[in-house]
């Protein structure tokens, strides 16, 4: 049988033939591009002219396109639709894919070449792109070893070969433990409190599992549901502690020893380069510059958050004594009581807006609305394969040019991770439109429901839809500089900048309209979701703080340190939370940001990103959120642009100044609008 991985894809729009492709496949056509790669490589160190931009940096930019479509297609496919055997897979060839990596990084012919063009190729003569790609390819060389004596080279080599295949294992041993659980439900009674739709699904999980009554799972939109609503306290201790354990239970799925051997790995290969810290490599190629920097934005916020945060509690606590007889509030009943009391004072019950969110009709308005801000079309394409039924495919087009492919993938299933997250299988390049893919975790359909969103599915739908736009905007000349291919703490300024006309009136009437009769979701009901959005923002805030201290403390000069995961996440959270610890709980054994994805020392970027994005909106709050010449200078200076400038210049270009970081404390209702 042939293998479809080693060839092109004649396909439209040269789209991934998914139904063709097994799994069997993918190791041979893995080992197979890496020798293709390495061909193209010594093509380029053969080369006999003069090493140039052109010869060397645009011919390597161009190198690897068969390894690089495949192994998206693999890690994609392991995220959102995965099975023991692909895991296997992944094991096996995770190691070949680093020392293909290591094997052109530490390659000495290919660095002189490279190091030729940086130090004697005419800066001046070279666009802002070209100088961008030049700088990125040699620094990346020298951020990865290049000037390294051979034995270091090689020590290299094997602490890289460990991280990867430790990542992938604390991200197996979450997923195995999310799916390992359920909670089963015989009695009726205990599930006072839930939305009607929450309870079907579980009656629906159940029958899928031949069982009778009501099964829940760790799957968010199971979980959160559960812990939020559900008056009987016993089960939602329950599923909070089964949540909190994930990856920290007495089993072979136990992430501590993974942890602790991570931070190893990244601190002696950051040594090994000639820096303090893991955190110290990363920040020098972030917004942020520096630990210091982001200890002392950290510190900013803290100082502004914890007043209101303490103030929040303590209303916490008091509406729980009093109106639910609660009197030591536990992490179980912090979400409980939260809506409760959102409802008390907002008279808002999350559940009210739901029937106003349908999917479909959300998705439709979320087109309708990047149409009236970039002039982009969305147009369903059933023809094409997908990987699993209910994916669905829409090709897009600008200016009624070909743009992109867009795939959709939003309900939770076996061999899907949890979470949401947009993703690539094509990238964008000169005469290369990109394939570009969001998956989420929604609440499925019931048998007497569509799809109903929670509010907050909605902001993650905007979210992730945000960068979507920053691929299928993408407009630049080389694979290395397009889209998300920026600096980590600007890669989110797309996405929660979108999550701002969730709140907006003009906004919300394209997509919220009742289900059932079609009516525009009521004028009192969008004030009151745009109160709720100023709801215990300094709790919000400091959950997030907490995160960011926590990653920084795992990456800094003492993370070496660090003997016992749980005393050492207990002894940095502390200070930022309210209620008790749980002994055999660890938010770090699941923290896959941090462990599994690329949010090393940079979890503070979504704060950071928060600032820019609530210092841009103003911008369309001033102008108009669909004024067309401020959502062109968006385009035309982030969306398209991707990362061929220093993100702060492309920021300025659009926002004529350096961001505020009040801003976002306005935004949130920390401090007064004219402050």
């Amino acid at each position: 049988m042939s293998n479809p991985l080693l060839t092109a894809f004649h396909t439209d729009f040269e789209s991934a033939p998914f139904s063709k492709i097994k799994i069997e496949q993918f190791t041979p056509a893995i080992k197979e591009a890496i020798k293709v790669g390495l061909s193209e490589i010594d093509t380029i160190i053969n080369e006999k002219e003069t090493p140039s931009f052109k010869n060397t940096i645009e011919a390597m930019d161009n190198c690897g396109s068969l390894l690089g479509r495949n192994t998206s297609l693999l890690f994609n496919l392991n995220s959102a639709e995965t099975n023991d055997e692909l895991q296997q897979v992944v094991q096996e060839v995770a190691p070949l894919l680093t020392k293909f990596q290591n094997d052109i990084r530490l390659n000495e012919d290919l660095f002189k070449r490279i190091r030729f063009v940086y130090e004697n190729e005419d800066h001046k003569k070279l666009s802002v792109e070209q100088v961008t790609l030049l700088e990125k390819e040699y620094k990346g060389f020298v951020r990865n070893g290049a000037l390294l004596d051979e034995a270091s080279k090689n020590e290299l080599r094997n602490i890289d070969a460990k991280l990867a295949q430790l990542s992938l294992r604390f991200g197996e041993n979450i997923l195995a433990d999310t799916q390992n659980y359920q909670l089963h439900i015989k009695d009726e009674k205990k599930l006072k409190g839930l939305p009607v739709s929450v309870i079907e699904m579980a009656k629906f999980n159940a029958k899928n599992k031949n069982k009778k009554g009501w099964v829940f799972t760790l799957d968010y939109p199971s979980y959160v549901p559960l812990i939020t609503y559900a008056e009987d306290r016993n089960l939602r201790k329950k599923i909070c502690l089964a949540f909190s354990k994930r990856g920290f239970q007495k089993n072979e799925n136990n992430n501590s020893k993974i942890i602790l051997e991570i931070i190893t790995q990244r601190q002696k290969r950051s040594i090994l380069l000639g820096y303090d810290s893991h955190a110290d490599f990363v920040l020098e190629e972030r917004m942020a510059k520096s630990v210091k920097n982001v200890n002392a934005f950290l510190d900013d916020l803290t100082e502004k958050a914890k007043p209101f945060a303490k103030q929040e509690w303590k209303a916490m606590e008091l509406f729980a004594k009093k109106k639910l007889n609660l009197k030591d509030l536990e992490k179980w009943d912090s979400a409980f009581v939260s809506e409760k009391l959102k409802e008390a004072e907002l008279q808002l019950n999350e559940q009210e807006l739901k029937p106003y969110f349908e999917l479909d009709q959300v998705l439709n308005g979320l087109f309708e609305i990047v149409k009236k801000l970039y002039g982009i079309e969305f147009k369903e394409n059933t023809e094409l394969d997908v990987y699993h039924s209910e994916v669905k495919v829409f090709e897009v087009y600008k200016n009624d040019n070909f743009y992109a492919l867009l795939y959709t993938d939003f309900f939770p299933r076996s061999g899907k991770r949890s979470g949401a997250w947009m993703t690539s299988y094509r990238s964008q390049k000169k005469d290369q439109r990109p394939h570009i893919s969001i998956v989420c975790n929604f609440s499925r359909p019931t048998v007497t429901q569509p799809s109903l969103l929670t509010f907050q599915e909605v902001t993650t739908l905007f979210h992730e839809f945000g960068h979507a736009l920053h691929g299928i905007l993408a407009n630049t000349n080389y694979n290395g500089l397009s889209g998300t291919n920026v600096y980590w703490d600007f890669v989110e300024l797309p996405s929660q900048i979108m999550e701002n006309w969730c709140y907006e009136p003009e906004a919300l009437k394209l997509f919220a309209k009742h289900y059932q009769t079609e009516e525009l979701l009521p004028q009192n009901l969008v004030e009151k979701i745009k109160k709720a959005a100023h709801f215990q923002q300094g709790l919000q805030t400091l959950r997030q703080l907490s995160f960011s201290y926590l990653d920084m403390s795992y990456h800094n000069s003492s993370a070496s340190n660090i003997k016992d995961v749980k005393l050492h996440e207990k002894k940095q959270v502390e200070s930022l939370q309210f209620t008790k610890d749980i002994p055999d709980s660890c938010m770090s054994a699941s923290f896959s940001h941090v462990f599994q994805g690329g949010y090393a020392a940079g979890y503070y970027s979504y704060k950071w990103a928060e600032v820019l994005d609530a210092d841009a909106f103003e911008l369309f709050i001033e102008k108009g959120v669909f004024d067309s010449k401020t959502a062109t200078s968006f385009f035309d200076n982030i969306l398209s642009k991707g990362g061929t400038e220093h993100p702060m210049v492309l920021y300025k270009k659009f926002r004529g100044k350096e961001p505020d970081t009040s801003a976002l404390l306005r935004r949130a209702g920390l401090i007064k609008s004219n402050e």
